[in-house]
This record gives C-alpha cells, sequence and structure tokens, in this order.
C-alpha cells in the first residue's frame, strides 16, 4: 500500500499548532462533552418517561436529543484522545467512518430541523386543525423521513469518494485524492444543492409565516406567548444554520482555515450541548414537571 502510495492512516491535524494549549482544550472539550451527553440524554428519558410529553413538539425534541448524543460522539471522543495523547492518526476506514456518521447525521439535523419548523407552523398558524394535521402517523413518517434521507445521502457521497481539520469532512478528504474529483464533485455539489437549501428554505418559510401571524394577534400577552413556544426552535435553527452555512460557502484559503476550524466547533460541538439547556431552561414543561417526576 505504501508502494501504491495508498495512505494506511490519516492525520487530523486538530489543533496541533497550539502545544502550550493541548491540556486545557483537553478539558474544555471534555466538559463539553458530559455536559452534552447528559442533557441530551435527560431529555430523551424525560420525553420517554413522561405522558404529558408525548406530543409532536416533544416527539421531535427526542429525536433531535438521541440525534445529538450520536452526532457528538462521532467527532468529540477522537478528538479528546489526540489531545490528551498526541495520537492524531486516524485509519482510512476509522476516517470514512467517522465521515458517513458525521454526514449522515448533520444531513437528518437538517431536515429534522424543518419538521420542527413545520410542527410550529401548524400549532401557531393552524391551531384549530393542528391536532388533526399533526397527527402520529404524520410525525412518525417526518421523523422517519429525517433518518432515511440522512443516511441515503451519505451511503451516495461515500461511495463515489495529513488532513487539517478535528474530524474526517468532506473538503479536507477530498484534497487528498491522487485521482479524478470531478465526478464526486459533481455529484456532492447537487447533492448539497438539493438537500441542503430545502430544509433551509422550509425552515425559513415557516418561520416567515409563523412571524407574520403573531404579528397579526391584537393581545401583546397572546403574541408573546405565541412567540415563546417557537423562539427555542428559532435560536437552534439560527446559530446551527449561520455556522454551518459560514463553514462552507466561506473561500477555502489558507487564511480562512482557522476560522473554518472555529465555526465547526459551534454547529459539531456547541450547538449540541446547547439544545437541551436552550428547549428545557426555557420550558415550564420540562423544568418544573417532567423532571421532578423522574427524579421521584
Amino acid at each position: 500500500l505504501r508502494i501504491l502510495n495508498i495512505p494506511l492512516e490519516f492525520i487530523l491535524l486538530g489543533f496541533g499548532n497550539l502545544p502550550e494549549l493541548q491540556i486545557l482544550l483537553f478539558l474544555v472539550f471534555l466538559v463539553i462533552y458530559i455536559l452534552t451527553m447528559s442533557g441530551n440524554i435527560l431529555i430523551f428519558v424525560l420525553v420517554v418517561a413522561d405522558q404529558h410529553l408525548h406530543t409532536p413538539m416533544y416527539f421531535f425534541l427526542g429525536n433531535l436529543s438521541c440525534l445529538e448524543t450520536c452526532y457528538t460522539s462521532t467527532i468529540l471522543p477522537r478528538l479528546l484522545v489526540s489531545l490528551l495523547t498526541g495520537d492524531r492518526t486516524i485509519s482510512v476506514s476509522g476516517c470514512f467512518a467517522q465521515f458517513y456518521c458525521f454526514g449522515c447525521l448533520v444531513t437528518t439535523e437538517c431536515y429534522l430541523l424543518a419538521a420542527m419548523s413545520y410542527d410550529r407552523y401548524l400549532a401557531i398558524c393552524k391551531p384549530l386543525r393542528y391536532a388533526a394535521l399533526m397527527n402520529d402517523r404524520l410525525c412518525l413518517q417526518l421523523a422517519a423521513g429525517s433518518w432515511i434521507s440522512g443516511c441515503l445521502i451519505c451511503v451516495i457521497m461515500t461511495c463515489f469518494i495529513e488532513i487539517d481539520h478535528f474530524f474526517c469532512d468532506f473538503s479536507p478528504m477530498l484534497k487528498l485524492s491522487c485521482s479524478d474529483t470531478s465526478m464526486i464533485t459533481l455529484v456532492s455539489f447537487i447533492l448539497t444543492s438539493i438537500n441542503t437549501p430545502c430544509p433551509f428554505l422550509l425552515t425559513v418559510t415557516s418561520y416567515v409565516c409563523i412571524i407574520a401571524n403573531i404579528l397579526r394577534i391584537p393581545s401583546t400577552t397572546r403574541r408573546q406567548k405565541a412567540f415563546s413556544t417557537c423562539s427555542s426552535h428559532l435560536i437552534v435553527v439560527t446559530v446551527f444554520y449561520g455556522t454551518l452555512l459560514t463553514v462552507y460557502l466561506l473561500p477555502k484559503t489558507n487564511t480562512l482555515k482557522a476560522l473554518n476550524k472555529v465555526f465547526s466547533v459551534f454547529y459539531t460541538v456547541l450547538t449540541p450541548m446547547l439544545n437541551p439547556l436552550i428547549y428545557s431552561l426555557r420550558n415550564k414543561e420540562v423544568k418544573k414537571e417532567a423532571l421532578r417526576k423522574v427524579i421521584r
């Protein structure tokens, strides 16, 4: 394999250019990982255990928490090992496995956030028909469609294909290829053009309708109550898509390489940690009722 110029392993350079901060970064990412896992697992347990949370909104929130648990676990454990031991190598098969899981989960999250925004749209703009429209069957179809879409898209991408990043992402892997990458670049462009803008535009459209509907409510109290039901999801969507689009739309230059890593940390590490905090600490049903019952 060495003679044929096929690498046996990749090197994830990560934050290796900051040797004096390795221990500090390890502790920071370790705390983030513990908070992310405990927070998302707690939300998932609450949604499953409490009958009062068996509603469409919390059904999707439970799916999101499960996704974030898997999402974080594909990236942070390997990063923690490299920061603690200094070993930044990863096998070819391990790198492709990480890339597949990451791609699958990030695509699923795009669709899941779109499904959650559609749920909030129906709850606010079609309140009288909400229970009939957002029934159990539709909830299952939207959730299953999100997971299946993420898996299928990444299968297609993976079948067609020293890394300067902290996880196996598409662009750094493509730079290492010694063969013609025009086909995979074209396939990537087509799939990305279909699967990222579609859920994003659906999410934006839903919130345009939601905000327009809220502004027409005459009562200030009712407006505040209506907006509070979707503000948590709007915060998550803004942080997730804002950093994700910044990473993939910024020019891939050496000057912006470090900035890309920083923004990648936001949507791969910080967003999964903040999701349970944003959804639970601002929600009385979760904070006061469900948590109290589970503790008892």
